[in-house]
C-alpha cells in the first residue's frame, strides 16, 4: 500500500481513538451521575499521542479533536433559546437559573471531559503541559489553525490555570548544592540572559545572588518559572554587573544588600503561557526575601526591552516613505548623524541597527544617546496596544503594579541586549505599599505610573519628535 493508502488509515485510527477516548456529554439530567470513563481510555490516548511524531501527525489529531468535539452548536442555541423565553414570560428566578444552568452546561466542549479524565491520571497534569505547548507552538508557527484549535487552547489555559492555582504551587530554591538535574533545566530554560558555561551558573546561585521556581504538587521538584535576583546595594542600570562571570565571593556581607533586583524571569513550559504565574512568584520572593533579609529596602527589576530596535526600524522606514525630512530627530542631530553616516537618509542607519554596528562608532554612540532615550521612554510609555502598554514586559510588570522609573543607556551590551533595546534596559520599581493601587489604576483606567526621568523623556521626545 503507497503513502495515500497509509495516511486514509491513519485517519481512521485517530477518528476511532478520538470517539473511544473522548467521552460523551452526559445528558443535564444525569450529569452529576455520568459514569467516568474508564481511566484505560484515557491512558491509551496518551500512549498515541505520544506515539505520534511531532509536528503534522500531532497537529492533525489536535486539529481533529477541536473541531469534531467542540460544543454542540444545535444544544447551545436550543437553550439560548429558552433563557430568553424564561425572561420574556418573566417566569419565576428558579426557573430562569435552571435555564442558564443548562445552557452553561452544553456550552462545555466535548473534549473538556477528556480534559478532566487525563488531569486525573498519573502523570496526566504534566501530559497537558505539554499538549498545550503543542497548541501554543502548533498556533503560533501556523501548523495548527483555524478558530476551533485557538478556542481549545483557551479552553485548556483555563483549566490549567485552576489546577495550577497558588495553592498548589510550592516555592523552592535553587543553590548550588541543588540536584544537578534541576540546576541544567535551570540553565536550559534561562531565557533572558542565556547561561555560559557552568561557572556562571555557579556564580547566579551563589553568596549576593538568589534563584528561586515555583513547582506543582502533582510534578515535584520540576521547575515551572524562574526567578533569578541579585542582592545589592543599590539599584543596577547594567546587566553586564550582574551576569559577569567571576568566581563567586565566599561570603555575604548583609550588611551591603539594601536592594534585591530582579533581573530574569523564565517560564519553562511553553504550555503554560497565558497561566498567571509570574505575578504569584515575584510576590512570594518579595515575601521570603523580606523575612530572610528585612534590611532590604527597594525592590526593582532591570528588565529587557525586546522589540525597541524593531519598532524604531518600523519608525525610520515609514518616515523616509513620507517625507524626505526625518522627524525623529532634531535637525541637528540628524546633521552630525548623517555625517558620521555620511548619509542624508536614513538607510545607512537602518543597516547600521540591524546589523549591530552601529556601537562600534563612538561618535554615533555618543550622538544616538540623547535621541534614542527619548524615543525609548515613548515607546514604553507612549506605544499602546488596546490602551496598554505594547511592550510585552513593561505590561506585565505594570499589571503588577510597579512604577516604570529608569531607563538606563548601555545596560545590555551583549549582542542581543543590542539587536533587542539597542542596549538599553529599564527598571520597573515595586513600592510595595502602593501596587494594588498603581495596578488597579493601570488595569482601570489604564495609567502608567512612571517616574520623574521616563515623563521628562516622554516630554523631551513629545517637543523634539514627531509622530
Amino acid at each position: 500500500r503507497g503513502p495515500a493508502g497509509s495516511s486514509t488509515a491513519c485517519v481512521a485510527g485517530m477518528e476511532e481513538l478520538l470517539s473511544r477516548s473522548v467521552p460523551p456529554l452526559p445528558p443535564y439530567e444525569t450529569k452529576e451521575k455520568a459514569p467516568p470513563p474508564a481511566e484505560l481510555r484515557s491512558a491509551e490516548f496518551v500512549r498515541y499521542y505520544r506515539a505520534l511524531g511531532a509536528g503534522p501527525p500531532r497537529a492533525e489529531l489536535l486539529t481533529r479533536l477541536a473541531r469534531d468535539f467542540g460544543v454542540d452548536h444545535g444544544r447551545v442555541a436550543e437553550f439560548s433559546a429558552k433563557v430568553l423565553q424564561a425572561r420574556e414570560q418573566q417566569r419565576e428566578l428558579g426557573a430562569l437559573l435552571q435555564a442558564e444552568d443548562r445552557l452553561r452546561y452544553y456550552l462545555n466542549p466535548q473534549y473538556r471531559g477528556l480534559f478532566q479524565h487525563l488531569g486525573r491520571l498519573e502523570g496526566g497534569l504534566r501530559f497537558l503541559v505539554e499538549l498545550r505547548g503543542d497548541l501554543v507552538e502548533g498556533l503560533a508557527a501556523k501548523a495548527v489553525d483555524g478558530p476551533h484549535v485557538k478556542e481549545m487552547s483557551g479552553v485548556l489555559k483555563n483549566m490549567l490555570s485552576e489546577w495550577f492555582s497558588t495553592g498548589f504551587l510550592n516555592l523552592e530554591r535553587v543553590t548550588w548544592q541543588s540536584p544537578c538535574e534541576v540546576l541544567q533545566k535551570i540553565s536550559d530554560s534561562e531565557a533572558v540572559h542565556p547561561v555560559r558555561n557552568w561557572v556562571d551558573m555557579k556564580r547566579r546561585v551563589g553568596p549576593y545572588r538568589r534563584c528561586y521556581f515555583f513547582s506543582h504538587c502533582a510534578i515535584p521538584g520540576e521547575p515551572l518559572i524562574v526567578l533569578h535576583v541579585a542582592l545589592t546595594s543599590d539599584i543596577s542600570s547594567s546587566i553586564q554587573a550582574i551576569v559577569k562571570e567571576v568566581p563567586p565571593l565566599e561570603t555575604e556581607d548583609t550588611d551591603k544588600i539594601t536592594t534585591a533586583i530582579f533581573y530574569s524571569i523564565s517560564l519553562t513550559q511553553q504550555g503554560l503561557q497565558g497561566v498567571e504565574l509570574g505575578t504569584y512568584l515575584i510576590k512570594r520572593v518579595v515575601k521570603e526575601l523580606q523575612k530572610e533579609l528585612p534590611q532590604i529596602k527597594a525592590f526593582s527589576t532591570l528588565s529587557p526591552i525586546p522589540g525597541f530596535t524593531k519598532w524604531l526600524v518600523g519608525l525610520l522606514s515609514s518616515q523616509t516613505k513620507e517625507s524626505e525630512r526625518n522627524e525623529l530627530f532634531t535637525e541637528s542631530e540628524w546633521q552630525e548623524i548623517s555625517e558620521i553616516t555620511g548619509d542624508s537618509t536614513t538607510e545607512t542607519l537602518k543597516k547600521l541597527l540591524n546589523n549591530n554596528e552601529w556601537v562600534r562608532s563612538e561618535k554615533l554612540v555618543k550622538v544616538l544617546h540623547s535621541p534614542f532615550m527619548r524615543l525609548c521612554a515613548w515607546y514604553l510609555y507612549g506605544e499602546k496596544h488596546r490602551g496598554y502598554a505594547l511592550n510585552p514586559v513593561a505590561n506585565f510588570h505594570l499589571q503588577n503594579g510597579s512604577v516604570m522609573w529608569r531607563i538606563n543607556w548601555m545596560a545590555d551590551t551583549s549582542p542581543r541586549g543590542i539587536a533587542a533595546s539597542c542596549g538599553m534596559m529599564v527598571n520597573y520599581r515595586y513600592f510595595l505599599e502602593d501596587t494594588a493601587s498603581n495596578s488597579a489604576a493601570y488595569l482601570g483606567t489604564k495609567q502608567i505610573k512612571a517616574s520623574e526621568q521616563v515623563l521628562s523623556l516622554v516630554s523631551q521626545f513629545q517637543q523634539n519628535s514627531k509622530l
